[in-house]
């Protein structure tokens, strides 16, 4: 019983070696079938993960930083609407003039002060994401890795003055002249940078401020009226020469409007108030706090400043000459200037070509300064070369700054828009 028990169980080595093999091929089948079945249901999850992330992603997203950016980007976001693009607009002011509006194409929403923002900011899924703000990559504002396309535009003519490495990690830039290409070609090339995407567009807030002088009434003064209108700070007009520039004003028949930055009252508030009290209002002196400068810019016939943004504003809108207050020691450390040759330096650079320069060996011969720039025709034409120079394509920022986010985000999405405006197509 046994032996005939073996025999029936017994199986000859060729046929055993057969058997095993079906065997591991009936597992290895099987598998492969759970492996194929597995990546099935692995594409199935991610790909409605990614489906629907792609409907969430805003398309073009505009962050501020501060309210008093809305000057920037209202002229895009007037040109988005006017487009039926939908853009989504972040803003880190509660109380930004953009609540007030009525728009169909432009979601407006407060997203927190601070680190709230930044949070939020730093995982975003987004398509486009367009800012003045520096520092991405840098500071607390990090790259989302859902968002695909970073670009700064600058707020204001000039280059070099932001902090270290504060436009290094946008994937593109937007500027107002040529000139500031070169600059930022010549800091990637000393830094070893890739070559950021830039675009020719123009300066939109310029543009805006233009046709709104335009579409002004024009004013007739009956006495030459001069605009005082210092920065704060330890090299402002105030804290380098004191009342000395009042001193001088005061003395002539001029009409004055003393316009000081907003934050002269909270830095050097104790200044401030002295000035103020030594220098009442009167019929030829006016003190102007008001939150819009553009009537006092316009009805000045000369401004005399420092290092305040607003002399670019007034020389190239407005086209009047400047008095700007000679610069102290000039510190590049920790900006970009850090990297540039002083021929780089464009702003200071160019000073000269508005107006003349204020110094604290001159200042008692403010009169006659004011004098010779308001006759001088050189410094009208060395004026306008500048301005031309520096606002490329005036009247066309806003549909060229759209035309290239436009095209951006079809690269993107990777089709061809039909939103780019007949200019971009040609």
């Amino acid at each position: 019983m046994t032996s005939l028990g073996a025999m029936v169980l017994y199986i000859d080595p060729g046929t055993g070696s057969m058997l095993f093999t079906v065997l591991i091929g009936i597992i290895g089948f099987l598998l492969y079938i759970v492996r194929v079945f597995w990546i099935r249901i692995k594409f199935v999850i991610t790909r409605g993960k990614a489906e629907q992330k792609n409907a969430n992603k805003i398309p073009y997203l505009i962050f501020a930083e501060d309210k008093r950016y809305w000057q920037i980007f209202k002229p895009v976001c007037d040109e988005f609407e006017k487009r039926g693009i939908d853009v989504v607009y972040w803003t880190m002011t509660p109380d930004d003039p953009v609540f007030d509006l009525d728009y169909d194409h432009i979601k407006f929403e407060f997203i927190g002060e601070g680190n709230k923002a930044f949070a939020k900011l730093n995982v975003v899924n987004a398509g486009v994401v367009l800012s003045t703000t520096p520092g991405l990559d840098v500071y607390q504002w990090r790259r989302s890795k859902n968002a695909d396309c970073y670009v700064h535009m600058f707020h204001s003519v000039g280059y070099g003055g932001y902090r270290m490495f504060g436009i290094d990690f946008y994937d593109a830039v937007l500027v107002a002249g040529q000139y500031q290409i070169d600059i930022m070609r010549e800091l990637e090339r000393t830094r070893d940078l890739p070559a950021k995407d830039a675009a020719l567009v123009g300066m939109p807030y310029f543009d805006e401020l233009r046709k709104k002088l335009d579409s002004s009434e024009s004013v007739v003064n009956e006495r030459t009226t001069v605009l005082l209108a210092p920065s704060w700070g330890e090299d402002s007009i105030f804290t380098r020469l004191g009342s000395k520039v009042i001193d001088e004003l005061v003395k002539t028949d001029y009409d004055i409007i003393i316009r000081p930055h907003p934050q002269s009252f909270i830095n050097d508030a104790e200044l401030m108030k002295t000035l103020m009290e030594k220098y009442p209002e009167n019929d030829h002196l006016r003190w102007d706090r008001s939150s819009d400068n553009f009537e006092t810019l316009k009805k000045a016939d000369i401004m005399i400043s420092d290092f305040s943004g607003v002399i670019f504003d007034y020389a190239f809108v407005f086209d009047k000459p400047v008095i700007c207050l000679e610069t102290g020691s000039f510190d590049t450390n920790c900006r970009d200037y850090y990297w540039l040759e002083p021929k780089y330096y464009w702003t200071r650079n160019n000073l000269s070509n508005l107006g003349k320069k204020l110094t604290a060996d001159n200042v008692n011969n403010l009169n006659d300064m004011i004098s010779e720039c308001l006759a001088s025709d050189e410094l009208k034409q060395n004026r306008t070369a500048t301005c031309e120079a520096a606002w490329a394509y005036p009247g066309e920022a806003a549909v060229r700054t759209v035309d290239y986010l436009v095209r951006k985000g079809s690269e993107i999405a990777g089709s061809e828009s039909p939103d780019a405006s007949p200019e971009a197509k040609q």
